[in-house]
């Protein structure tokens, strides 16, 4: 897929990103967003002349079109969208037709496979309140997720298991969540990277490291309200466990999802460094090339404001390749 805009059309912050983005990858290190339809970002990001219709800025052109350009500065996107649905099968197709061969789109896999209980919220309809008879349903997901990824091969980045936090009701304990996630990796379809992500910080055990390990599934390194920064995720004996490793700066530990949205949109610059956060990247970095695994970093916009401020800022200020 070849682009029909110079480098020199790309807006400035693209610009700079880039060729920086383009090396780390030839290193194994990819660098993308959570999302990527933000038209806080144009100016900076995005060239707004692209999305311009009758003389003013499209909405609708933007959303439909601004993967394609995305596309040009990073090597990799975290589609979130995904964990609300069940694509079909055209959708894949136009979606991964917008991307070069090169360019990795990480999953979230749908909520139907991850949550225990659906939420009590209005969009679940009758089925708010009531438990998921589909929970680690393998036989459903590959049906309806993996089967329709298979055209795509490498364009088919990280798929993230998001579980939500589990109160003891639901697990009395971390060996009875593992009880149920075995089996289901040890029948996950052949062909994709998984990676496995978790809100309850207990249960960050050498058991639950050494689990995954045993079926090369990754843990995500994930910053979020009440999980451990990612500085001290970093320092986890046995924390990288598969031949890659995927990182997620979602929030600051202590922050709520709404009180990030509110505070940082529409997400046109960075409001508050998190030095944690990059600190721990940075160390995620350090030691996954030291060890020869990819590592697949994602950042959020809610982290910190400014999702391309916050990479910038990481990957101009690493640190040198030795261990910690």
């Amino acid at each position: 897929m070849t682009s029909l805009f110079s480098n020199n059309e790309m807006a400035p912050q693209a610009a700079r990103l880039a060729p920086k983005l383009a090396a780390l990858a030839d290193q194994g290190v990819y660098f993308g967003t959570s999302s990527w339809k933000y038209e806080g970002w144009l100016g900076s990001i995005y060239n707004e002349e692209r999305y311009i219709t009758r003389k003013k800025h499209s909405k609708a052109k933007f959303e439909e079109n601004c993967l394609t350009e995305y596309a040009e500065i990073f090597p990799t996107v975290c589609g979130d969208f995904a964990f609300y649905q069940f694509p079909a099968s055209t959708y894949w197709s136009k979606l991964f037709g917008q991307v070069p061969s090169t360019f990795s789109i990480a999953l979230k896999a749908p909520e139907d496979i991850t949550v225990t209980v659906w939420p009590k919220h209005a969009r679940y309809g009758q089925r708010a309140g009531n438990e998921n008879q589909d929970f680690l349903n393998v036989k459903v997901l590959e049906t309806y997720f993996t089967e329709r990824l298979k055209p795509y091969g490498e364009q088919v980045g990280p798929i993230i298991f998001e579980f939500g936090t589990f109160n003891k009701s639901t697990f009395a304990t971390p060996a009875d969540f593992m009880a149920k996630l075995e089996p289901f990796l040890a029948a996950l379809p052949k062909g994709f990277r998984y990676s496995v992500e978790l809100r309850n910080e207990n249960y960050l055990s050498p058991e639950y490291f050494d689990l995954l390990s045993s079926y090369n599934v990754a843990h995500v390194f994930n910053a979020w309200t009440r999980m451990p920064t990612l500085d001290d995720q970093a320092r986890l004996p046995g924390a990288f466990t598969a031949d890659f490793a995927v990182v997620r700066g979602l929030l600051k530990r202590g922050r709520g999802y709404e009180d990030a949205v509110n505070q940082f949109e529409p997400y046109r610059e960075i409001q508050e460094p998190n030095e944690g956060a990059r600190d721990g990247i940075r160390m995620l970095m350090n030691d996954a090339r030291r060890l020869g695994k990819k590592l697949f970093v994602y950042l959020n916009n809610r982290l910190e404001g400014n999702a391309p401020g916050t990479i910038e800022a990481i990957i101009d200020h690493q640190l040198p390749l030795v261990g910690h």
